[in-house]
């Protein structure tokens, strides 16, 4: 797969306290009492230098997150970026490190799951971002993360070029085919939710067959979710919204028929496989 070239924008990573949370929390599960390994074998008073290189071919996505794993642990361990975050590469190296070898070993394995997993969901990004290039439809995220990661997954989505869906139960309302039977119709839970939420919040309904989805365009839906659809109703259903709602397809997309599912018109394509499904990169730490 070839680069695409250089984003428009790369996205930031704000350092909240949200991510040295978890940052500290992959830490405590590593390290625990400390690295017996290194303390038995390396001298105190030892310094390194030492290189993380790129394996694999990916985007790479995650140096602010293993610059602040050093930072954490040892803030006298220098991490200079070699390679642009959201570039793609192969084998290469990404960042030059110096400082005492004990804290350069000790925060090394935990520096590199955060990079390979995110270069991974970045990398599977970048590819769906690719196959609907042309297109009317933009490439939508999901909650299906990692437990406690999500803020760093969908970081990463972004990186790689798609977007972001809701980051949360709290921010925006989505209502899905258990919401609507426990409200008593698509109509009912429309109106429900139109009463609660504020002017401009807007209201997601996802609907199953094309019958359904007159009902949510009827009752005034903004977005109306069709899943498990094929191409062809997808088409229909973009026919009747006609501007009058934004269609997202979601159900059984995969990076297989992504490109077929965008040239349907649909607005949005929901893809749980940018961060459920993405493998690692191959990245090692190496001490010069």
């Amino acid at each position: 797969m070839a680069d695409p070239g250089a984003r428009v924008e790369m996205p930031n990573l704000p350092i909240t306290e949200a991510v040295r949370s978890i940052v500290r929390l992959a830490l405590q599960e590593d390290v625990g009492r400390g690295h017996l390994t290194t303390d038995a074998t390396v001298p105190p008073w030892a310094t390194a230098a030492a290189e993380i290189r790129q394996k694999q071919s990916g985007v790479l996505c995650g140096l602010p997150v293993a610059r602040l794993v050093f930072g954490l642990l040892d803030p006298s361990v220098s991490v200079l970026a070699v390679g642009a975050e959201g570039s793609w590469g192969d084998s290469r190296v990404v960042a030059r490190l110096e400082g005492p070898a004990r804290s350069i070993l000790t925060a090394e394995r935990t520096a590199l799951n955060f990079i390979q997993r995110l270069s991974g969901v970045a990398t599977v990004s970048r590819r769906a971002a690719e196959l609907v290039a042309g297109t009317h439809a933009l490439v939508l995220d999901t909650r299906k993360t990692t437990p406690g990661h999500r803020v760093l997954e969908k970081y990463a989505v972004r990186v790689g070029g798609c977007r972001n869906h809701r980051a949360g139960l709290d921010d925006g309302v989505l209502i899905k085919d258990n919401h609507i039977r426990a409200a008593g119709g698509i109509t009912a839970a429309v109106l429900r939710a139109f009463a609660c939420v504020p002017p401009m919040g807007g209201v997601e309904v996802e609907v199953t067959t094309l019958d359904e989805l007159d009902e949510a365009l009827a009752v005034g839906a903004g977005v109306i979710l069709v899943d498990n659809a094929g191409p062809d109703v997808l088409r229909a259903a973009v026919a009747r919204a006609a501007g009058r709602a934004r269609i997202e397809a979601s159900g059984g997309i995969t990076l297989a028929n992504l490109a077929e599912v965008a040239q349907t018109g649909v607005d949005y394509i929901s893809l749980g496989a940018l961060t459920h499904s993405a493998p690692s990169i191959d990245f090692s730490l190496e001490i010069l």
